[in-house]
């Protein structure tokens, strides 16, 4: 897996205090930049590998970009490490030059200071107005709450870092019939998602009607702000939803589930997309 793990020497401790030497593999971490044009636009913490998608997805999440023509190219700039070897922390995103410098700015200052949660309606207001047309549409995703049930045991299935530090995040995008149509696993959840919403991008795959975006951990707003400007459909989530998630997910038109455990699950919003659901009295 290249960059992806490192072994490290550890002591494992029981409970008796008995100390035994032996290997470990973790999760590889480090820095990206990412630069428009040659100039620093942000700095993320990631694990190495699908560095260009992680660029593109971050670009639509931002609301700059929303098709595969707006990004011109990509490359990695020079950068070694001690040993004189080149890092590939360092991405640089050529852009549309109709993208204005301006407008840059403008998203920058909008929908990041936003996905901390800081700025409440006008957050929610500001991802609304960059969600894709196909929004509007209405639901084009069906899928039985059997289906929604096994998404979480397909992702953790195809964990491959996962399975071998236990320090990753996962994110996967599935289809009305939850087929796992692409996987990504990050050190930042929100990355995971980033590197899916890269790939749709690059495939030519946007907006993403008639998906479902399976995460590993909780869902929190800006993964409901990034699903939105994707165009997915449903954000299902092993973890609990904060209560602006919930807020955006109920403007933006997007199923929420969360808690999902096996047997059951928690819908908090727009449950017509499942097409199965037998209602009993409270």
């Amino acid at each position: 897996m290249g960059r992806l793990t490192q072994r490290h020497r550890i002591m494992r401790v029981g409970r008796d205090g008995a100390v035994r030497s032996r290997g470990d593999v973790v999760a590889v971490e480090e820095p990206l930049e990412l630069r428009l044009g040659g100039e620093s636009f942000t700095v993320t913490m990631r694990t190495p590998g699908h560095d260009f998608e992680l660029a593109a997805g971050f670009l639509v999440s931002e609301g700059l970009v929303a098709a595969p023509e707006e990004v011109r190219g990509m490359r990695y700039c020079a950068g070694t490490d001690p040993d004189g070897l080149q890092t590939y922390n360092v991405v640089d995103v050529t852009l549309d030059p109709r993208i204005a410098r301006l407008s840059i700015g403008q998203h920058r200052q909008v929908l990041t200071t936003s996905a901390c949660g800081i700025c409440g309606t006008t957050s929610i207001d500001a991802v609304e107005k960059a969600l894709p047309a196909a929004a509007a549409e209405g639901p084009q995703l069906s899928l039985t709450v059997e289906a929604l049930l096994s998404l979480p045991d397909s992702l953790r299935q195809q964990q491959r870092i996962f399975d071998r530090t236990g320090g990753v995040h996962a994110a996967g995008l599935f289809d009305g019939e939850g087929e796992l149509l692409c996987l990504r696993e990050d050190v930042g959840r929100h990355n995971a998602v980033d590197k899916v919403v890269g790939w749709a991008l690059t495939e030519g795959r946007l907006p993403l009607t008639g998906t479902a975006l399976q995460v590993s951990g909780r869902a929190s707003f800006e993964l409901v702000q990034k699903a939105a400007l994707a165009g997915v459909e449903l954000l299902s989530a092993v973890g609990a939803p904060s209560s602006m998630a919930v807020d955006l997910a109920e403007r933006a038109g997007i199923t929420l589930a969360g808690f999902s455990r096996g047997e059951t699950i928690n819908i908090y919003t727009h449950p017509e997309r499942l097409s199965d659901l037998v209602a009993t009295p409270a």
